[in-house]
């Protein structure tokens, strides 16, 4: 594996784990990444080691179960096994980023030591449940309700585009306390999927990341004790807000191995595929494609790594994430493409790995906030600098 000296050089701790990772991704993950792409058959038994090896929980708190890593950390192991498997990259997302760490970030002690382990060993999936048929770049515009009642609350509504949805036993859902106050009514909450009315409406059928579930979940009176809700009324929007910087991280990461997987597969059949009596990789077009993947790929790369080192520092990274996000997203988009080309005709058939991270690779522009989304959120930092 290519650490790329940077920032596990010299950091013995990291680089041990780098190693245990990428060996794991390679030798248990990716050998079964075809199957999983084409049956749509959930990956149990990798979140189950992933467990086992504190992937599920990688900045949780030791007195909680977790690993206590840092972002970097979390940022490199998810490229890894992004780059065996993305669907397996992404249920290991969403079980960090989008539920274990708001749980643990807005959540109360006595919810922090509830939730929080079966999450870090997988006893329970997490899922986050912000989206709706007609809020998705727009959170602050959800539908779902959450009616005030002795001893708690009452969940209705539709959710749309829940990765996890299906497997989730714990599910942090955004819905309103009061639609006439708008933004202000979004109220967060912790909500076991085993309670009485809560149902998995519809499963997607989908172009990528086929083998991690993505769901529509139907709230009918789903009766949530007020123990289980997450900061105060009125605050869901902040900490969704603040769930997704960190998300965009995980979703970079994830990015990344899958550019990554384009890459070294383009490497390796130009090495091998010959025409005109010798190897494409001594054809300069195709040494131009492999040098603009590799750049794109660095930059992207250096980019969520400084994300992830501003998140560790405890300071407001919220434009450094949606660069990360959009900046690896669309690489891996150009790279999977440019992959398919090296490849030719080979890269349109379903016998090359480059054809599966074309489809993964769609993804990552589109969930946990669009190209478009990033570049209004970047935008609007870059002009709050200006006039403060």
């Amino acid at each position: 594996m290519n650490l790329f000296g940077w920032p596990v050089e010299g950091d013995e701790d990291k680089r041990m784990l780098m190693e245990q990772v990428s060996a794991f991704a390679q030798k248990v993950v990716a050998p079964k990444a075809k199957h999983h792409d084409e049956t749509g058959e959930f990956p149990t038994d990798n979140v189950k080691q992933m467990a086992e090896m504190g992937l599920m929980g990688m900045m949780v708190g030791e007195e909680y179960g977790g690993a206590n890593l840092d972002a970097v950390s979390y940022a490199m192991c998810m490229e890894e096994i992004s780059a065996a498997c993305a669907s397996t990259g992404v249920i290991m997302s969403v079980n960090n980023s989008l539920v274990a760490w708001p749980i643990e970030a807005f959540g109360t002690e006595e919810q922090k030591k509830k939730w929080l382990p079966p999450l870090v060993s997988a006893e329970k999936l997490g899922c986050f449940a912000l989206s709706e048929p007609g809020a998705g770049s727009d959170p602050g515009g959800l539908k779902v309700t959450a009616k005030k009642v002795d001893g708690g609350y009452k969940i209705n509504g539709t959710k749309n585009w829940i990765t996890n949805g299906k497997e989730a036993g714990i599910c942090v859902v955004f819905a309103s306390i009061d639609l006439s106050l708008g933004q202000k009514g979004v109220t967060a909450f912790i909500v076991d999927t085993s309670l009485k009315g809560f149902s998995v409406a519809k499963l997607e059928d989908k172009l990528g990341i086929t083998a991690s579930s993505t769901a529509q979940l139907f709230f009918d009176d789903v009766f949530v004790p007020s123990d289980c809700l997450l900061g105060k009324e009125g605050q869901g929007l902040k900490i969704a807000l603040a769930t997704l910087d960190g998300g965009r991280i995980g979703i970079a990461g994830q990015a990344l191995g899958i550019a990554r997987c384009a890459l070294e597969a383009s490497k390796k059949f130009a090495l091998e595929r010959e025409q005109f009596g010798a190897p494409i990789a001594k054809l300069q077009a195709i040494q131009w494609h492999i040098a603009d993947m590799s750049v794109r790929l660095q930059a992207a790369r250096l980019l969520t790594w400084n994300a992830a080192r501003l998140k560790d520092a405890g300071v407001r990274f919220t434009k450094e994430a949606a660069q990360a996000k959009l900046a690896a997203s669309e690489a891996a988009m150009w790279i999977t493409t440019k992959a398919i080309q090296v490849h030719g005709g080979y890269g349109y058939t379903k016998e090359y790995v480059v054809e599966r991270n074309f489809r993964d690779a769609k993804i990552t522009e589109i969930y946990e906030g669009t190209s478009e989304i990033q570049r209004l959120v970047i935008a609007a930092q870059e002009f709050a600098a200006v006039t403060k």
